[in-house]
């Protein structure tokens, strides 16, 4: 055709020559426009006028309806057939060569759209935003209604793949898809690791339907799928996913586009997984760092705590020197619990729990807020060592343990040494009890010799508690002689304690408080003093001894009880018979304010109680009007309070006021004459 070998002969300048002319007007005419030059020209433009319409129709990228325009127009004017068939000529090649034009347009678009995934891929350290990245793209590039991406199961191996990523899913059951090799669209990529394209999934048997993604696939609605392998060294290592959820196919542009992204893909997931790997080691390695580092911390702490451990029990160090030692090695606040001091288990329960744990174990057991280690000898519990306020490792720990050990060794140590102590206390109380006169110099000697001072004031307690196992109590009293700086034995059955102090009540009930704590149950305890003198001892033993008696036969077992807080009962158990000393305490305030002011009220008390308690026999024998009486009477319950006509206390009055007329008559209780107080 003539358009054709014309386009064929006219280079590219001619045909923008050609656009120039009719875009600029036509040039080199004479100064009349018309001449051999003017001629010249109009016939290049007849030959070359339809070419000009379409290169315009190009330059401003014109639709392809506007290119019929020209034909239209040319039958319009009633052009020749040959011109007509020019145009089409024309028509048909600008309309290919627009084609050409656009496509390099979206070449150059998507091949934009590649450069800039790739780069923003070389930017991302993480592989879960690699792989988002990647199916967002994918999605917005081929402008599909989902995209998605399966990567190999590397825990597995078995060949399958899974769905790692998804963009515009909405089926839980479709994200969850495993897809084994060749099963479904995906399963064939995997497996071949050819690019695959189907524009309706339910209709295509070219590969293996399963019901599970079969059913995912209709969850999500997808139709038309088109997928493209990730591979990466000749393996495939997943598959990078395009859908619709209408039928239509996909053009080998758009699949050369999706394979084009997955190679970066691939590229840009490796080097994630070589980041996270060497990020791993990373970790690994400063994990492993850390554990040697802390394990060098722990032989460092256990070489410290061997060294002063063993310099301890070297010099003769004490349980307290272990608890300042493992308290500076360890941290936290370390105690040790003494079984034979305080008891077989420490009293809050979380720490006794740990001990019983720790005695069947032979380890340390955590506490809830520390740890406790118990401390055993021979299968024998002697108590615990807790550390507060810090957790152990395992390293600390067998720190702990050690120390529990070295604990046992000195409290075996230490029991040995205050047995053959307790056995020279014990011997010494005896001597004390029984002959006092026969050596009293050399019992000085030898209590001076266990920090004790016989002349000084003491205080004898006699003690039991038969629900505590044998020879606790003991054990208990023999502690507190040895702290206290007393003296501590057992006889006829009952554990005695000397303990010095001018109060019986207080001293006794001090030291029944403690030795209840220790072996965790009630302690009945009678006790007697002051003592004056070694030659009071045995009388002030003897005193507590009746006092003991005493409660335990009145039933009040778990009480402390001095002849004073035993009233009358006093009176008859105590030891020296301080008949004069009952009264005064009796009756002392009535006594003295009759002989102040010059009153009756002793005489009135007395004619009350034998009157039986009638004020009118009580006036009658007085000889005063019944409201003197009253008054009297009335005197009386201010001063010696008005609980005086309570029976326990009425009959301690009555006995006073007996004793009063009989040291009033001149009998005393040795026989002889004498004279209380009028």
């Amino acid at each position: 055709m003539r358009t054709r070998r014309v386009l064929r002969q006219r280079g590219l300048p001619d045909h923008r020559r050609s656009l120039e002319r009719e875009l600029n007007g036509p040039t080199g005419r004479g100064p009349d426009g018309g001449g051999p030059a003017a001629d010249a020209a109009n016939a290049a433009d007849a030959s070359g006028g339809a070419e000009a319409q379409f290169l315009r129709l190009l330059l401003r990228d014109a639709p392809a309806v506007e290119y019929e325009r020209p034909l239209l127009q040319a039958r319009a004017r009633g052009a020749s057939p040959a011109e007509l068939a020019d145009l089409e000529d024309a028509k048909v090649l600008a309309l290919r060569v627009r084609t050409v034009l656009s496509d390099r347009r979206r070449r150059e678009s998507e091949l934009t759209a590649l450069f800039e995934t790739a780069n923003d891929l070389a930017g991302m350290r993480d592989l879960d935003r690699v792989l988002r990245a990647i199916v967002d793209r994918a999605r917005n590039l081929l402008g599909t209604d989902t995209a998605y991406l399966t990567l190999r199961d590397t825990v597995l191996e078995n060949g399958d793949t899974v769905m790692r990523v998804t963009s515009g899913s909405v089926s839980a059951r479709f994200q969850q898809l495993r897809l084994g090799p060749g099963e479904g669209l995906g399963g064939l990529v995997a497996q071949t690791a050819l690019p695959y394209v189907t524009a309706n999934y339910f209709t295509d048997t070219r590969f293996q339907h399963t019901a599970t993604i079969d059913a995912g696939v209709l969850d999500e609605g997808l139709v038309a799928i088109l997928g493209v392998p990730l591979q990466l060294n000749g393996r495939v290592i997943g598959v990078l996913f395009a859908a619709n959820r209408r039928e239509r196919p996909f053009s080998h542009a758009e699949v050369a586009l999706l394979g084009s992204l997955a190679t970066h893909a691939s590229i840009a997931i490796d080097s994630a997984n070589l980041i996270e790997g060497t990020r791993a080691a990373l970790e690994e390695l400063n994990a492993v760092n850390q554990r040697l580092t802390d394990h060098s911390g722990a032989v460092e702490r256990a070489a410290e705590a061997h060294d002063r451990l063993t310099d301890l029990v070297l010099r003769g160090g004490g349980v307290e020197e272990v608890e300042a030692a493992v308290s500076a090695v360890l941290g936290g606040a370390a105690t040790v619990h003494d079984a034979s001091v305080h008891g077989a288990l420490p009293a809050d329960p979380a720490v006794a729990e740990a001990v019983r744990a720790s005695q069947a174990s032979g380890r340390a057991a955590p506490t809830g807020t520390g740890w406790a280690a118990a401390v055993m000898a021979g299968g024998e519990p002697l108590g615990a060592v807790v550390l507060e306020g810090v957790d152990l490792d395992p390293a600390d720990q067998r720190i702990l343990e050690r120390a529990a050990m070295v604990i046992a060794l000195l409290l075996v140590m230490r029991r040995s040494a205050s047995e053959a102590e307790n056995r020279v206390r014990g011997d010494l109380l005896d001597a004390v009890l029984d002959t006092p006169a026969r050596d009293p110099d050399g019992l000085r000697r030898r209590a001076e010799r266990l920090g004790a001072d016989l002349d000084a004031e003491h205080v004898v307690v006699v003690a039991e508690a038969p629900g505590a196992r044998p020879g606790r109590l003991r054990a208990a009293a023999m502690h507190l002689a040895e702290t206290s700086g007393g003296l501590a034995g057992t006889r006829a059955g009952a554990t005695v304690l000397v303990l010095p102090g001018p109060e019986p009540a207080a001293t006794a009930r001090r030291a029944v408080a403690a030795l209840a704590a220790a072996v965790n149950t009630e302690v009945t305890a009678g006790a007697g003093g002051p003592t004056a003198g070694l030659a009071t001892f045995a009388a002030r033993f003897a005193e507590a001894r009746r006092c003991l008696r005493a409660l335990v036969a009145l039933g009040r077992i778990g009480e402390v009880a001095t002849s004073a807080d035993l009233g009358f009962l006093g009176l008859l158990l105590g030891g020296d018979r301080d008949v004069a000393g009952f009264v005064d305490a009796a009756l002392g305030p009535l006594i003295d304010y009759d002989a102040r002011r010059d009153t009756a009220l002793v005489e009135t008390l007395r004619a009350y109680f034998d009157s039986g308690g009638s004020l009118a026999k009580a006036k009658d024998v007085l000889h005063v009007h019944v409201n003197t009486v009253a008054q009297r009477l009335e005197r009386v319950g201010r001063l010696i309070g008005p609980d005086w006509q309570e029976p326990a206390r009425a009959l301690e009055l009555q006995l006073a006021l007996r004793l009063h007329t009989l040291l009033a008559g001149g009998v005393t209780e040795d026989g002889g004459t004498g004279r209380a107080r009028p």
